[in-house]
């Protein structure tokens, strides 16, 4: 345990970053926004395409859809799709992919593709709660060996779990989920967080927003050592508490991040989520790109 963060220790402050400065390989560009909902409709220009928003985003969970083949995928006019570093970090590995030329040259798609940080897929594998949110209904008992789930320990460092392959036990930790995000290349990366569950104690709440701001900024430390045409998305938290969500995004926002998403916990249910939406929205920068995670059911979609 490193005792030299205490649980509402803050996190670095913008001073130690430099300020945001839009990058020449990616930009958003905004072409029409509501004046009554301030919903927008725009572009995200990355070094493999232009991603038309708002969009649905596919997941191929190991670098490739299900019977579905990149030509598809553009004929649907689906121009992003999701890959998660999780599931790739453990198989094939991030060199092997990195030694095939990166993502794009592995799985032969030459369009956007966003990484996660891993964090999502590590979290999940804690035993599932009937009171989960909606981000996290996917998950089954039956994915979880033993019915304890494979999460070890979480701490300042990182993450240590057992790896759902053989069981060895795997670290993940802000540097290293972005190094491996560096090696599967993709066009846009995210920092590790933490995802607690929808009911949670406010005061464990707002430890575990704190530390996912720490985590971020040194994933953003790590990312701006060697950016390599990679955009990186700040994740706010918060849960459905509006203060810590103003806190998360007064923060997140002081700090040099391509974009922005949404993550934590979004409610209980689509009303909680469009309400949560209608606060948070509002707040963030109108010059950079927005990006709602773990959200795949109609209604939600919709609604959002």
């Amino acid at each position: 345990k490193d005792r030299r963060f205490k649980p509402l220790t803050p996190p670095p402050p913008a001073s130690e970053f430099p300020p945001y400065e839009p990058r020449d390989f990616f930009r958003y560009e905004l072409i029409h926004q509501s004046k009554k909902s301030a919903a927008r409709v725009g572009r995200i220009h990355t070094p493999h395409g232009v991603i038309e928003t708002p969009g649905y985003v596919a997941v191929g969970t190991n670098g490739a859809l299900k019977a579905v083949p990149h030509q598809e995928l553009a004929a649907a006019g689906v121009d992003l799709m999701f890959a998660n570093t999780y599931h790739l970090m453990l198989q094939p590995g991030p060199d092997l992919v990195a030694s095939a030329g990166g993502l794009h040259e592995f799985i032969g798609r030459d369009a956007p593709i966003i990484t996660d940080s891993g964090g999502f897929q590590v979290f999940s594998l804690a035993r599932p709660n009937a009171e989960d949110g909606l981000e996290m209904k996917s998950r089954r008992a039956t994915k979880q060996k033993g019915g304890d789930g494979l999460l070890i320990r979480t701490n300042e460092h990182g993450v240590l779990f057992r790896s759902y392959r053989d069981g060895s036990s795997v670290v993940l930790t802000p540097e290293s989920s972005v190094e491996a995000q560096k090696s599967l290349g993709a066009d846009i990366i995210i920092p590790l967080d933490e995802l607690p569950p929808y009911h949670i104690d406010r005061a464990v709440l707002e430890r575990s927003v704190y530390l996912s701001h720490r985590w971020e900024a040194r994933s953003l430390k790590a990312h701006l050592r060697d950016v390599r045409q990679q955009a990186m998305y700040a994740v706010i938290h918060g849960g459905v508490d509006r203060d810590l969500r103003r806190m998360s995004v007064e923060y997140l926002t002081s700090l040099p991040f391509d974009g922005f998403a949404i993550g934590g916990s979004l409610g209980k249910d689509t009303a909680e989520l469009v309400e949560l939406l209608g606060h948070l929205m509002p707040q963030l920068p109108k010059d950079r790109p927005n990006h709602l995670l773990g959200i795949g059911d109609v209604g939600s979609i919709l609604g959002s």
